[in-house]
């Protein structure tokens, strides 16, 4: 029997290397739109976060997601992230 290949990612702020199930995807559109992506299929360049409060909270202090999508974040998508990981 085959084993599956686990695909990994890295946080953009911690730098750990985990399963993609693990961490949220954060995409930036070719029309420059922030979108939290849940499914981790959508279009445009991604950035991953781990599901994390902690790691949220230092992502938003040293800007890590604005620097990896070379964009502003808007806080409006932070509070999606929060909701997202409090689940």
């Amino acid at each position: 029997m085959k084993v599956k290949k686990i695909p990994l990612r890295t946080c953009v702020v911690s730098g750990e290397k985990l399963d993609k199930r693990e961490l949220l995807r954060i995409v930036k559109t070719k029309e420059g739109i922030i979108k939290v992506d849940e499914t981790g299929k959508m279009n445009g360049r991604g950035a991953y976060i781990k599901k994390d409060a902690q790691i949220l909270e230092k992502a938003i202090q040293k800007n890590s997601l604005g620097k990896k999508l070379e964009c502003e974040i808007p806080e409006e998508i932070y509070e999606e992230i929060r909701m997202i990981i409090s689940k």
